[in-house]
């Protein structure tokens, strides 16, 4: 079997299931930016004889939108679990059954089987957190546990507010705002939401993502955003600090998934199974400071990681976290519009 590397064998055995082709070669992985841990590729890479190219977007919107038009060259890709519906019924994934593979028993019965990817047979976690608030206690020192930090910011915020682009997570806690439940078809609801984001937004900054740039130097005094970035802003700057909005925040998962037009198929089964390892997952959560959905990671992860206030979520706001689940197409029209108005 000399047309067989040891890198083969080793991807083979790891799988258990997959088919007799050699894993060396190489992997394209599509992935949020400064999302990867460096150190994870890197071991990967050398384990595995492979060589991994990643590259960034900057939207669950931009990833799709880049692999519906082909020729993209991706193996994996990393959708959030409210796009995973979309994915999924589009055909654009390959049922790789991470669920068969010899490290799933390694994944948190919480995460094991999920609604938008129900058995896991065709995601495994990647990291999953909240979007919630970063302020700059330099600048304001009130309340932050409220989403009326960036709907209705306080004069000391006004014009230095970042909020992320990303159109599911800003309408979620502005429906909640209200009063209302997400995938809401309200009209009344829905009026209020539009009328306050485009008021809103006219006392914001900006809308990017490059929050562990500029929150802990003080370009950002606060953001509406995702704990991780928070929490690596806070480590910057002690000033730093993060609030769960009471009145209601999205909780979110991604997952690493395989396209079905994958050219590496062998060597994206060997990436999924390589980070459902206890230490392998730690690797991403020391990195961007989010949790995983691994048991067994947290005794590898950074001693920073444990107890921080952006992954600890306090007993009495817990209740108002709520899983970011995919609307029905028609809702989902309903809010691009819009979010579309907000936009111009």
């Amino acid at each position: 079997m000399k047309w067989m590397t040891t890198t083969a064998i080793a991807a083979i055995s790891v799988l258990g299931f997959a088919g007799a082709a050699s894993a060396a070669g190489e992997l394209n992985i599509y992935n949020w930016g400064d999302y990867t841990s460096p150190e994870l590729i890197k071991k990967f890479e050398e384990q595995f004889d492979v060589k991994v190219t990643i590259t960034d977007y900057d939207s669950n919107d931009t990833a799709l939108a880049k692999v519906r038009a082909g020729g993209h060259g991706f193996d994996i890709v990393v959708p959030s679990a409210n796009y995973m519906p979309i994915w999924i019924n589009e055909g654009l994934l390959l049922e790789a059954r991470p669920d068969q593979m010899e490290n799933f028993k390694n994944v948190d019965p919480r995460w094991a089987d999920v609604e938008w990817d129900p058995g896991r047979r065709y995601s495994v976690p990647w990291q999953w957190g909240v979007t919630g608030i970063g302020v700059n206690t330099k600048f304001y020192n009130g309340d932050i546990n409220t989403s009326a930090i960036f709907l209705d910011p306080p004069e000391e915020l006004v014009g230095k507010l970042n909020v992320t682009p990303e159109m599911n997570d800003v309408l979620f806690a502005t429906i909640k705002y209200f009063g209302g439940d997400w995938c809401t078809t309200d009209k009344e609801v829905l009026k209020k939401v539009r009328d306050k984001l485009v008021e809103a937004k006219t006392k914001w900054l900006a809308m990017d993502y490059s929050v562990t740039d500029k929150l802990p130097t003080g370009d950002y005094a606060g953001v509406y955003y995702w704990n991780g970035a928070i929490m690596r802003s806070r480590l910057q700057n002690p000033e730093v600090k993060f609030g769960y909005p009471k009145e209601g925040y999205p909780v979110f998962m991604d997952s690493v998934v395989i396209l079905k037009d994958a050219k590496n198929v062998d060597n994206a089964k060997a990436f999924m199974n390589f980070i459902m390892a206890p230490e392998n997952a730690a690797m991403l959560s020391n990195f961007a400071k989010y949790a995983n959905g691994i048991k067994g990671s947290e005794q590898f992860m950074d001693k920073e990681m444990q107890g921080a206030p952006e992954l600890v979520i306090p007993a009495e706001l817990e209740s108002a976290g709520e899983f970011l689940l995919s609307c029905e197409p028609d809702v989902q029209q309903l809010y691009t519009r819009i979010w579309t108005e907000v936009q111009k």
